[in-house]
This record gives C-alpha cells, sequence and structure tokens, in this order.
C-alpha cells in the first residue's frame, strides 16, 4: 500500500450546499491539496483529526481552517451546533462554495457531519 496515493475527494452537493470529504494531507502533499481546494472554491475546511500539516500556507489563501476533533467517536452537541450555524452561514454568505471536511485516515466521521447538514 503506497501511501501517497490517496482516494480522490468525494463530492456531496444538494440544494445549495457542497461539499467535499477528502484525505487528511501532510506537509509534504499540502501544495497539491491546496490547489484541488482553489480550483473547487473552498473557502473552510473542518479538520476533525489531529494536525497533520500547517494551516498557515491555506489561510494565506484566505481558506479558514477548524479544529473540531472527534475522530472515532460520536460528534459532541458542541460541534454539531457549530457544524449547523458553519453550513448556514457559508452557503447563505458564499452560494457556489464549498466546505472540506477530512477525518485522519478515512472516511470516519466526515460522512457523520455531512448527513447531519442535508438532514
Amino acid at each position: 500500500f503506497n501511501r501517497m496515493i490517496s482516494p480522490a475527494p468525494v463530492e456531496i452537493v444538494y440544494r445549495n450546499m457542497r461539499f467535499l470529504i477528502t484525505h487528511s494531507p501532510t506537509n509534504a502533499s499540502l501544495n497539491k491539496f491546496l490547489q484541488e481546494l482553489k480550483k473547487n472554491r473552498v473557502t473552510t475546511i473542518v479538520r476533525m483529526c489531529e494536525a497533520t500539516y500547517n494551516t498557515a500556507v491555506l489561510e494565506k489563501e484566505g481558506i479558514q481552517v477548524l479544529d473540531w476533533p472527534f475522530d472515532g467517536a460520536p460528534p459532541s452537541s458542541q460541534i454539531v451546533d457549530k457544524w449547523l450555524k458553519l453550513v448556514k452561514n457559508k452557503f447563505h454568505e458564499d452560494p457556489g462554495c464549498y466546505i472540506v471536511v477530512h477525518c485522519a485516515a478515512g472516511p470516519e466521521g466526515a460522512p457523520v457531519l455531512v448527513a447531519l447538514a442535508l438532514k
């Protein structure tokens, strides 16, 4: 298994909401990750795992990174509330943007947050 090969992002579009569920980049893969984010008009990343990359490069490009770790456990009610408020505000303020959600090793918690936004 080659760690340099990561799964393609999963795109979920519903009404005015646009999400990408991605792998967690490393500092080594951050430039390629950034190019994908810019191509898809990503404005916000919700990182649900321990930090695997430095956020300064992304923030310099105007991409907000929120650290809300809960990998492997259900999200707390505080995270759910912050998530739903973020989704409502982001897609209202910037129609057509994407929110990226990622976990450390795979799609454990990211789909949970996206599913909560779609309900």
